[in-house]
C-alpha cells in the first residue's frame, strides 16, 4: 500500500469517527471534505478498513448501503435515532457536515 494510500485511509476512519451518533455522512460528502479520493474511494476504505468504525454512520447519496448491511445498519439506525423514511436513511436530515478544518482566509492580526 502507497503512503497516500494510508494517509488517505486515515483521514476517512478519522471523520468517521468523529461523525456523532444519530447522523450520518454520504461517501461523496467525505471525498469532498477530505478533498480527494471520490465515493468510491471513500467505500473502498469503509470496505477494506471501516469495521472499526461506526461504519453505518457513512450511507449512499440515497440513504442506502450495500444489500448485506442494511439489516446491520437499520438496528445502529434506530438505536441512534438517525431520521429514516421506509427503512433508509434521510440524508437531508440526518447529514452531518463537520466545521472546516482547512483556513479559509487570512489569517487573523
Amino acid at each position: 500500500m502507497s503512503d497516500s494510500l494510508d494517509e488517505f485511509t486515515e483521514a476517512v476512519l478519522s471523520l468517521v469517527e468523529q461523525i456523532p451518533p444519530g447522523r450520518v455522512m454520504t461517501y461523496g460528502v467525505i471525498a469532498a471534505h477530505l478533498g480527494r479520493g471520490g465515493p468510491r474511494g471513500v467505500g473502498g476504505v469503509m470496505a477494506r478498513a471501516g469495521h472499526g468504525v461506526p461504519w453505518w454512520r457513512v450511507v449512499r447519496a440515497n440513504g442506502t448501503l450495500p444489500p448485506h448491511l442494511m439489516i446491520d445498519a437499520q438496528e445502529h439506525w434506530h438505536v441512534e435515532g438517525v431520521p429514516l423514511v421506509r427503512g433508509v436513511v434521510d440524508v437531508d436530515a440526518a447529514l452531518w457536515e463537520p466545521a472546516t478544518t482547512r483556513p479559509v482566509g487570512p489569517a487573523p492580526d
